[in-house]
């Protein structure tokens, strides 16, 4: 675990802390679904929220206050919602946690603490964001509430970085097939709830919207009869995610519905991971980084059979917005 981390643990444990505000865009937001899960379900006192930077400025929650946390995320911590975003929150008193890429960046400079993750190849797991993110939750939970799983969290993602070149190279050859009947496709839905819905909506707005131009959205399984069913046709694709959470039922009934009328359905069932070493009480909050680093690698392989690089943008860097 990174000695930031700890840091910024051991910061918390000297403040009065009744809330949390998980606040970021785009895919640092997603990566934030799976703590506000864990907070839901684990935590007997503290509260807390996931916001939009720009949202959570303009709607200016009346509880944000000097016993507020603040998690905020930007990878290279210029994102300008995610930088006022701190600043807000400071004026309001609470206390600011950033996680990011760059020690020098914006977002860096205006946040109490600073937790600046590993990326890329040669990333030790445990040290990057998803992980930062579930070490910081469960910390907390160990110091205000005396929780017993951050150990086995913490065990868990060290050993995990082997587990997802396991599974990768596992899923890789579906990957490739997938890629393949895909690749013509205008549409494409992702499905999930729970512990998992970050990784629908990430794989949702920034893999296939932003990084493919293929349009998506991520559909709640809890929400799903609800009225997105009604588009489910043979030819209407779907990916659905099963995770070890306990909205598995949600994502099990709506992956029975979607299978019975339509004929491009892709199902990542976490069950299907070798997850030996990861502890039986964190599994369902493991999992989601697991069903990411698979699911992503099939926008690698859709972006080079469709000859159409996850870094190509036509509007994101390079005009006024």
């Amino acid at each position: 675990m990174l000695a930031a981390v700890q840091k910024a643990l051991d910061g918390l444990k000297e403040r009065e802390v009744n809330r949390v505000f998980f606040v970021a865009c785009g895919g640092s937001s997603s990566l934030m679904y799976a703590s506000k899960y864990v907070l839901d379900r684990e935590s007997e006192k503290v509260d807390s929220d996931l916001y939009s930077s720009n949202e959570f400025v303009y709607r200016n929650p009346r509880k944000l206050n000097e016993k507020s946390l603040v998690i905020l995320c930007s990878h290279y911590g210029k994102t300008p919602e995610t930088v006022e975003a701190a600043r807000f929150a400071r004026e309001k008193g609470a206390l600011t946690v950033s996680l990011t890429y760059e020690a020098d960046s914006p977002l860096a400079q205006v946040s109490e603490y600073v937790i600046v993750y590993e990326d890329g190849k040669e990333a030790n797991y445990v040290n990057e964001a998803p992980a930062v993110m579930l070490e910081l939750v469960f910390g907390l939970l160990a110091a205000k509430e005396r929780n017993q799983k951050f150990t086995d969290v913490v065990t868990s993602l060290e050993i995990l970085g082997p587990i997802l070149q396991q599974e990768k190279a596992k899923f890789l050859p579906k990957a490739k097939e997938l890629a393949k009947s895909y690749q013509d496709e205008k549409v494409i839905y992702t499905m999930a709830s729970g512990a998992n819905y970050g990784i629908a909506y990430w794989f949702a707005i920034c893999l296939l919207m932003e990084m493919q131009w293929i349009h998506s959205h991520a559909v709640h399984a809890g929400e799903y009869f609800h009225g997105p069913f009604e588009v489910v046709d043979k030819d209407v694709p779907f990916i659905v995610l099963l995770g070890l959470d306990e909205t598995r039922p949600l994502e099990e009934r709506s992956l029975e519905f979607t299978q019975k009328y339509s004929e491009k359905v892709v199902v990542l069932d976490a069950k299907e991971f070798d997850l030996k070493g990861v502890a039986d009480s964190v599994k369902g909050y493991i999992a989601p980084l697991v069903l990411q680093a698979v699911l992503r690698q099939f926008a690698e392989e859709l972006a080079e059979v469709r000859n159409h690089p996850l870094s190509t943008r036509r509007y994101m860097w390079k005009v006024p917005y």
